[in-house]
């Protein structure tokens, strides 16, 4: 398990210079959008149970608090830039299963717009890396300064 971290937090962001602040934008955003989804799985928790059971997901009262923990643990991850590749993809299961469930049953903007879109941005962060200002990169670098003593 450690070496799977360690690989993938030392992967370096794939874009540089001022490019390097585009996944930066995409994965505090998105990381900030999943925390608030995750957190109304918990403060309507009830509502958010029915939810799940009109869109056929299977055991809603288990599924609804596992999808809030995974949108929050993950989500925050994102927004510090830690372990953002398996957040990421982490993450894009997540908008794979609300595209089969919610938006194959209710469809709607959110279902067919905003997973879609978070979808290819998880796609997007998993492929670039944490991009700037993330504790993916600070611990990177230290690393390699330490492998240069």
């Amino acid at each position: 398990m450690t070496s799977f971290l360690t690989w993938a937090r030392d992967r370096a962001t794939r874009l540089t210079g001022p490019a390097g602040w585009i996944p930066t934008v995409v994965r505090v955003g998105a990381g900030a959008f999943f925390v608030a989804t995750g957190a109304g799985k918990f403060l309507d928790h009830a509502h958010e149970v029915d939810e799940f059971r009109r869109f056929e997901v299977p055991l809603p009262e288990v599924a609804v608090p596992a999808v809030g923990v995974l949108e929050i643990v993950a989500g925050a991850l994102l927004v510090v830039g830690l372990l953002v590749r398996p957040s990421a993809l982490a993450l894009a299961l997540n908008m794979v299963g609300a595209l089969l469930t919610a938006g194959r049953v209710v469809g709607g903007s959110f279902h067919l717009v905003y997973a879609p879109l978070l979808l290819v941005a998880m796609l997007f962060l998993a492929w670039a890396g944490p991009g700037r200002a993330s504790l993916d990169e600070r611990a990177r670098a230290a690393t390699a300064r330490r492998g240069q003593s």
